[in-house]
């Protein structure tokens, strides 16, 4: 089973849906909100916690956030027009159960003067506790020094490809409108009521929700690492200022390019926006939580597959390794990971030729199994097919049993000299520590990879390696270098491995990222100097041309 559906199912045993409430009832919002927390175990993890609450619609507002008829970027239109539907049946829901709607198209207000909605934000009360910055774009809060910004936003985040952007900005020229500030609007999708209320206002928005005994705020709406966070009415400022603030983590977007660190996805790189806000902002949920369903996925949002098979008894990866896959594969590089466990019938690998049929990466820590013949074959297909693999420590004797395997089981004793490139014939006692260095050549996995560092595992002899270009050499007293890393290449297949694999070995800052950057190199994707890892978050800037209201969102 994949960590996601895991993750579904534990969440769907927590998730407690909107309870509707009997004829004089009173109707309450029963919400799982999920945080984040730094781990007890892992230094630099984190761990999802839920907690389940209570809130009385009438004390709660939903903020909609810049959702507008129009956009600079022709891929923020779409995806805009695509998650209004759903959004728009949130709100209705809220609404029906006494919630305030708060409409806040930013900059377009001219459009909603004579709506009751305006006029009913305008004349809030000014509030006894109006916060003195309520006014203001917030950038950063106290809580956000802790951590790094997790992406590069510098370019403004548009991922439009530049043929149909061209044509997309010369339509909305046509059309007589800013092709950098095109927004007029709030998309017609989401209906209006006239108990709604309608500002772009941070002032007017805190003396409306003050004036109603708003406690709790529900955000939705776009673009999460810039208006939502940073709006005068966003996440920060209404975390900063005391209230009960949720984002809806479904029903939002981000404005992030591909081609800019960290090199993920762009819905990928929503999700890692997602994780910064539940580690330093507020906590999420989503939107089934009160309509029910599943929650919300662009259609476009097809995540990559890795399969992480683990079969060895002696480095205690099936406890280690998982963690270490999740961390990285799966929230920092976006991939869908399943991991398969052998059985204790020493031979078998329950689900592996299923899962890996649909993988995009194999991770392997196997020793000295035998695979049923069904399962040898979907591996050899798979590597057949050019597909990469990332084999740690004892696979590189990975299907060698010395002979010693069942009849319908299928051994592949030259997988290490074939497959991996390597030349394993056997290993140093255990005892004296292992020092690791660079290879011979400077290679792009070692980015960001501190060097030296050590580990406890015993040594493994590999050498010489015959084809293989060797990236990490360790090395012990009074002995010769070994290389512990290596790249080859099987057929068109990219293929890494490593000789490191102890248990401690996984709480190691310079494993972790050799292992991301293995993976990044792997799958053929980019392997930057660090980019917002290494320091303060890149801040956009206004393009040329772009109007005031455009730099605002940007911001």
């Amino acid at each position: 089973m994949s960590f996601k559906h895991r993750t579904a199912l534990a969440l769907s045993v927590l998730l407690v849906s909107l309870a509707p409430a009997a004829a004089g009832e009173k109707a309450t919002l029963h919400l799982t909100q999920r945080a984040r927390v730094p781990s007890s175990s892992d230094k630099g993890a984190f761990e999802v916690v839920t907690k389940k609450v209570e809130w009385d619609p009438k004390q709660t507002a939903v903020i909609v956030c810049d959702m507008w008829d129009s956009h600079h970027c022709l891929n923020a239109v779409t995806r805009v027009g695509e998650i209004a539907p759903r959004m728009n049946q949130v709100l209705e829901k809220a609404r029906a159960l006494g919630a305030l709607i708060i409409h806040a198209p930013s900059s377009c207000m001219k459009p909603y003067e004579s709506y009751p909605g305006r006029k009913r934000a305008q004349a809030a009360s000014k509030a006894a506790n109006l916060p003195k910055d309520i006014a203001a774009w917030c950038h950063k809060i106290p809580s956000e020094e802790k951590g790094i910004y997790p992406l590069d936003q510098s370019d403004g985040g548009c991922d439009s490809e530049p043929g149909p952007q061209k044509a997309f900005a010369a339509k909305l020229k046509a059309m007589g409108r800013n092709p950098g500030a095109p927004w007029l609007a709030q998309i017609d999708v989401l209906k209006i009521d006239d108990e709604d209320a309608i500002s772009d206002s941070g002032v007017e928005i805190w003396n409306l929700m003050e004036q109603r005994g708003i406690k709790n705020v529900i955000l939705v709406g776009v673009h999460t690492n810039m208006c939502v966070l940073g709006r005068p009415f966003g996440l920060r400022q209404l975390a900063k200022n005391g209230k009960n603030v949720v984002l809806m983590r479904d029903m939002t977007d981000t404005m992030y390019n591909p081609a800019r660190w960290p090199y993920v996805s762009h819905f990928q790189g929503t999700d890692l926006i997602v994780q910064h806000v539940e580690k330093f902002v507020c906590p999420t949920i989503t939107s089934d939580q009160l309509i029910g369903g599943q929650p919300f996925k662009f259609k476009g949002d097809v995540r990559r597959r890795a399969v992480v098979a683990i079969a060895e008894p002696l480095y205690d990866t099936k406890t280690t390794l998982p963690p270490l896959a999740k961390r990285v594969l799966e929230e920092q590089l976006g991939l869908e990971v399943t991991v398969v466990h052998g059985a204790k019938d020493r031979h078998e690998l329950p689900g592996f030729a299923d899962a890996l049929a649909k993988a995009d990466l194999l991770v392997l820590s196997i020793r000295r199994r035998a695979l049923p013949e069904g399962d040898m074959a979907a591996l050899k297909k798979y590597l057949d097919a050019g597909k990469p693999l990332l084999a740690l420590r004892t696979s590189s004797h990975a299907f060698d049993t010395k002979g010693k395997h069942p009849e319908g089981t299928v051994e592949w004793a030259k997988f290490d000299a074939d497959v991996l490139g390597g030349n394993y014939h056997n290993h140093y006692p255990e005892g004296p520590i292992t020092t690791v260095r660079a290879g011979a050549g400077a290679h792009p996995i070692l980015t960001g990879v501190k060097l030296p560092f050590t580990t406890k595992g015993a040594l493994y002899k590999n050498e010489p390696l015959a084809t293989a270009e060797s990236v990490l050499l360790g090395s012990i007293p009074d002995k010769s270098p070994e290389p512990v890393a290596w790249t080859h290449a099987y057929r068109k297949a990219r293929v890494f491995y490593t000789s490191l694999g102890h248990k401690d070995d996984f709480t190691n800052p310079s494993f972790v990222r050799l292992f991301e950057n293995a993976a990044r190199w792997a799958l053929e994707m980019p392997i930057g100097p660090g980019g917002a890892r290494t320091g303060q978050a890149p801040q956009p800037t206004p393009r040329p041309g772009v109007g005031a209201a455009a730099s605002r969102e940007l911001r």
